[in-house]
């Protein structure tokens, strides 16, 4: 994993963060927490943050009634995440790890619901893509469901190389894909708008 997050975090410069306050986004992600919770009461099982960052998903989730584990490889990030549970009365499980390298994080299994609005898109080769996907189906729980968020392919300099549905498909070829969106994304900067960003649904096989 590249040091580039954790300069952006050392120097507090987190775009992604203001993106998650942006309301057609959260509204969104919202009702993708709700379809994943159909039919159910709380507490609504295990959910693990892939990427989990200062915790925003992860303290949501935490607050409709999941047991949350969130990972992530940057300690400042990690710290902030703390506080913001500690803010929200909520408790989580913060683990410093590569999203890579899950087993050796130590993240455990079971998970039925697994979130990843930001790692697999960004900056993992295609190898990194797969130690991931294994990851995340070792540590899934039966009929458990991934929700993965990715921008469209495209040469971006020090912004994500984004990822197709063909690459999630591939990399996941555990899971199969059940539903695609483009996310709300009216209100976000220009090169997020071009970049055409989706969420995508999948069920473990």
């Amino acid at each position: 994993m590249s040091v580039a997050y954790k300069l952006l975090y050392g120097v507090g410069f987190t775009p992604w963060e203001q993106m998650a306050e942006l309301p057609p986004i959260t509204e969104q992600i919202s009702g993708m927490f709700d379809r994943a919770e159909a039919g159910r009461e709380p507490p609504f099982g295990r959910a693990l943050d892939l990427g989990c960052g200062s915790a925003i998903w992860a303290v949501e989730l935490a607050s409709r009634g999941w047991q949350v584990t969130g990972v992530d490889f940057v300690p400042k990030a990690l710290r902030r995440a703390t506080e913001r549970a500690a803010e929200a009365d909520v408790d989580l499980q913060l683990i410093e790890g590569d999203v890579t390298a899950l087993a050796d994080a130590g993240v455990g299994s079971g998970f039925q619901l697994l979130i990843d609005f930001g790692c697999f898109h960004d900056e993992l080769n295609d190898a990194q893509r797969s130690d991931e996907a294994r990851g995340a189906s070792a540590a899934a729980g039966p009929g458990a469901t991934l929700l993965l968020m990715a921008w469209k392919p495209g040469r971006r300099g020090p912004l994500p190389r984004g990822a197709s549905r063909e690459d999630v498909a591939s990399a996941f070829s555990a899971w199969r894909i059940v539903d695609e969106e483009p996310m709300e994304v009216s209100q976000a900067p220009r090169y997020v708008r071009k970049a055409d960003p989706r969420f995508y649904r999948l069920e473990l096989r």
